[in-house]
């Protein structure tokens, strides 16, 4: 099942995606329940697969404006260099990490699947970071690894969007350079939980302008899913709907010599095996030289 927010007649909304079409789940869940991520909260993912199954479609698909799945998580984790080739990537010789390097982002930094990407005026090294993102349906706290994956709502694509020189402002986070408004971007929905069968040979892989710049599998992950919600329930209360984007595989344009960061008129695709494709353009935000 694929669910999405999106906005239809000046309206946000919700639903599940269907072929060419959406039922809409906004009004037929019950009072209070009017946004996918209250959905979560109550626990009506099998009750939205049966009000959509042979349902009618209340709107086509190219005809309602895509929002991020989840547009206001209560929380946005982030993984760092958790491919294994990563690691050497960096070739400071260091040893694999004992533990995830994770950071927060923000809301704002997201767009939805075919809005603009905005490269900001303080900086010409808007970077892309294709990535696997796990979203929360049932929380919890300390949540034991073996039955973590019990708490996953579904998967999305994201694009880990990064303005580089600002990562290095600081000299022990990333924060700056990693929560630029409109920097990233994830969808163009979740494919919930029962559509896979395991989490450890998914595949990544983000193309620019048609040209293939990451791939690889979740089977070179250091730390899987199971991990990163163990590790990360245990000093924050996972609640539905937040969202744990799990790390990007090498090839990012900071890694090129000479760099190949984004430019207005690019286009970045992040395609996850059994999800489908997230699609942005680039611009400049407006002001700027």
């Amino acid at each position: 099942m694929k669910l999405i927010s999106f906005v239809a007649h000046g309206r946000p909304r919700f639903g599940v995606a269907a072929g060419q079409g959406v039922v809409d789940m906004t009004a037929r869940l019950g009072p209070g329940i009017d946004t996918l991520r209250a959905a979560l909260a109550a626990g009506a993912l099998d009750r939205m697969r049966q009000l959509a199954s042979g349902a009618r479609a209340d709107f086509a698909l190219a005809d309602v404006t895509l929002l991020p799945p989840i547009p206001e998580p209560g929380k946005i984790i982030c993984v760092g260099v958790n491919y294994g080739k990563r690691n050497e990537e960096y070739r400071d010789g260091s040893a694999p990490p004992a533990y995830p390097s994770v950071f927060p982002r923000f809301p704002a930094s997201f767009v939805a699947h075919g809005q603009l990407l905005v490269r900001p005026r303080e900086s010409a090294q808007l970077d892309y970071e294709g990535e696997i993102a796990i979203v929360i349906g049932q929380g919890g706290r300390r949540i034991p690894e073996d039955r973590a994956e019990a708490h996953i709502a579904g998967l999305t694509c994201l694009n880990e969007g990064t303005v580089r020189d600002w990562v290095k402002h600081g000299k022990f986070n990333v924060t700056q350079g990693k929560n630029f408004d409109a920097s990233g971007s994830f969808g163009p929905w979740i494919v919930t939980a029962d559509e896979f069968d395991g989490y450890d040979a998914l595949t990544v892989t983000t193309r620019v302008n048609g040209e293939v710049r990451q791939h690889d599998t979740t089977a070179n992950l250091m730390f899987p899913f199971r991990t990163l919600i163990h590790y990360i329930s245990t000093w924050t209360t996972l609640q539905p709907g937040d969202v744990i984007s799990t790390g990007t595989p090498v090839g990012a344009g900071v890694r090129f010599d000479p760099p190949r960061f984004l430019a207005p008129g690019d286009r970045v695709e992040v395609e996850v095996s059994g999800v489908g494709v997230l699609s942005n353009g680039v611009a400049d935000e407006p002001g700027s030289a």
